[in-house]
């Protein structure tokens, strides 16, 4: 795939921006990052779109800004010059398509029927978006399409919001989802932009989906470990059973045979997605274990620990099933 769709895979969630001032967008922006969220689609639906994306591309250029409902090759000269990284259309337009791989400019045109995507692998495109995603069938209509047509990825948009977000987000695929519910005209309208952070936090927390799966104990040896998984068992009824290098007393509860990973033992960290949880924590700093990683039986990465430990625990990912 593509450097720039790939990272906008990482990414997860694009917030569909309309702007009715180009002053709005810096500030909006600027709220969006802050809340985690590094990628933005500024829609061509207002006058200001193109004076928008030129902001933000000069006032935050970390954030990682396309051109939405772009309907015209002028727009997106418009809205590439303006500096635009992406174009996206509401719809399936040959020419608009042809003339951004011209360009040498990715573009992830609209498609919601399977005649759409014959002409996208046509085109050959990678990525597409599904719009409107809920009115045209959601999850279970892209899943349909997708069968006879493996190597389309796609972006939907259109009724998506927190609750059914990772509906999308858990097919394999979704590269990213289109939203707008944490950037509505309302609460730019009212400047509202510490609740459009916290709209976005809770968007990237819900999306990653981090939960505490189980806490393993070291032990020095096997009859400490046969102990100690039995005290659990007797008091609390957590079933004992064996595995390789340790009892799980319970699914939250594993005894290490032997001392491994951390100074007291480790902590597992599941997540709906463990490579995009690993980009989200490397940008606050956290540096990984390669050597530990491990992958599932199609080669998707499973699970990774974290270099550093945290309370005398070392900290690993998992991939939630």
């Amino acid at each position: 795939m593509n450097d720039l769709l790939m990272k906008i895979s990482n990414i997860g969630i694009v917030p569909i921006v309309t702007l009715d001032k180009p002053q709005q967008a810096a500030p909006l922006a600027k709220a969006i990052y802050a809340g985690g969220i590094e990628c933005a689609e500024i829609t061509f639906r207002t006058g200001a779109a193109e004076e928008s994306i030129k902001v933000i591309s000069k006032e935050i250029p970390e954030m990682l800004i396309g051109a939405g409902t772009v309907l015209t090759v002028e727009q997106v000269d418009k809205a590439i010059a303006a500096g635009a990284k992406f174009i996206v259309t509401p719809g399936l337009n040959p020419k608009i398509v042809k003339y951004c791989f011209d360009k040498g400019v990715i573009i992830i045109p609209g498609c919601a029927t399977p005649s759409d995507i014959e002409t996208a692998v046509e085109l050959g495109l990678e990525v597409v978006k599904f719009f409107p995603a809920e009115a045209a069938g959601g999850i279970g209509m892209i899943k349909a399409m997708s069968a006879p047509y493996a190597a389309i990825k796609f972006m939907p948009t259109g009724g998506i919001d927190i609750k059914n977000l990772n509906t999308y987000l858990s097919f394999s695929k979704v590269i990213a989802c289109g939203g707008s519910w944490m950037v509505n005209k309302d609460l730019i309208a009212s400047g509202n932009y510490e609740i459009i952070t916290k709209l976005s936090k809770e968007a990237l927390f819900a999306m990653l989906g981090f939960e505490v799966h189980h806490v393993g104990i070291n032990m020095p040896d096997v009859v400490s470990a046969v102990k100690t998984a039995n005290k659990f068992e007797n008091l609390f009824g957590f079933v004992k059973q064996e595995r390789s290098n340790s009892f799980f007393a319970g699914p939250n509860v594993e005894v290490m045979k032997k001392q491994l990973f951390g100074k007291n033992g480790h902590i597992a960290v599941c997540t709906n997605n463990v490579t995009r949880a690993m980009y989200y924590l490397h940008k606050a700093g956290v540096v990984f274990n390669d050597e530990t990683a491990s992958y599932d039986e199609t080669g998707n990465l499973r699970a990774i620990y974290l270099k550093e430990e945290i309370g005398n625990f070392s900290v690993h990912l998992i991939q939630r099933k």
